[in-house]
């Protein structure tokens, strides 16, 4: 029987490449090559993508394959993807949800831990001879005991809630309403949660509806000792408003593993002294990447025999 045909986007590490070449026949699309650089009976023979999410999925590229029939995403967020017009086509999306949880979670904690020490700024003073030449590092923040934000109390912001719990945090969150907590605080409003916290971090998921849901009041609210945290999508924030409270000291500190436009981040971040800049590696552990990558590969195969998706979006 011959195999069935898929197209894959960017680079996949072996442990998915092999697996995937012996149960398919694949095509490769890299970061930022053009569709016209695939062979020509690519188009017609595709049937599913195998999806990272890093580029646009759209409408142009989809109409492109006349078989395609199903998006496997690599990655609990479908933002890049035009769920809506695939769904329309009658194309199936998945994605790949749980499994990456404790991973971001760790990152979100360890980027509050970073920043609040300024763990950065404190390798480079060692690094660059300072300390032995003018003595002791600045003082910086105390995370335990401190009153923490979570924006959006989902699987993940609730894993961020909880690894903080032993750390003695006041934890307060913002959902659209209050969610059963051992006693944490709920704000229906971001502006006043973002004016009650030190730290505030941002776990919503991506996609239009919290589209720049930290705008540039609620960054303002937190104030030039305020610390926040983004490790959900670059659109949730409205960068400018936050680059220019960086900039102007009105707001203390941030730590961002996601940003508009990445991996060509705004330059502005670069000359910053006081932000933590992460290259959206929240999900970057070998062990987390392979199960992301088999699940893909068990939605993939799902759809082939005609079974019900695993983790569907549509």
């Amino acid at each position: 029987m011959s195999k069935r045909h898929i197209l894959t986007f960017e680079t996949y590490d072996d442990w998915d490449t092999v697996p995937m070449e012996a149960e398919y026949a694949v095509y490769n699309l890299p970061h930022g090559a053009p569709l016209d650089s695939l062979p020509n009976e690519a188009f017609e023979r595709v049937e599913a993508f195998a999806f990272r999410g890093h580029d646009n999925l759209g409408a142009d590229i989809m109409d492109a394959f006349p078989k395609l029939g199903m998006i496997a995403n690599y990655g609990v967020g479908f933002d890049t993807i035009d769920v809506e017009y695939a769904t329309s086509k009658g194309i199936r999306v998945s994605n790949t949800p749980d499994v990456l949880t404790e991973d971001v979670a760790d990152l979100a904690v360890g980027m509050l831990i970073a920043g609040s020490r300024w763990m950065i700024g404190a390798s480079d003073w060692i690094r660059s001879g300072r300390w032995a030449a003018r003595g002791a590092y600045t003082l910086q923040r105390k995370v335990s005991g401190s009153t923490v934000g979570i924006v959006g109390l989902g699987r993940i912001g609730r894993a961020v809630a909880e690894r903080l719990v032993p750390f003695g945090c006041d934890i307060h969150y913002y959902a659209r309403s209050a969610k059963e907590t051992p006693g944490w605080t709920h704000h229906a409003d971001i502006v006043d949660l973002a004016r009650t916290v030190q730290t505030l971090v941002v776990t919503v998921s991506g996609g239009p509806e919290t589209m720049g849901i930290i705008g540039a009041d609620a960054i303002t609210a937190l104030g030039p000792d305020g610390f926040l945290v983004n490790a959900s999508r670059g659109t949730t924030l409205d960068e400018s408003a936050l680059l220019d409270a960086l900039e102007s000291g009105a707001l203390g500190r941030a730590a961002l593993d996601v940003f508009l436009n990445e991996p060509d981040i705004d330059p502005r971040f670069l000359q910053l002294d006081n932000v933590v800049l992460s290259p959206h590696q929240s999900s970057g552990t070998v062990e987390t990447r392979k199960v992301m990558g088999q699940l893909q590969r068990d939605n993939l195969a799902a759809y082939f025999a005609g079974e019900a998706l695993l983790t569907p979006v549509n």
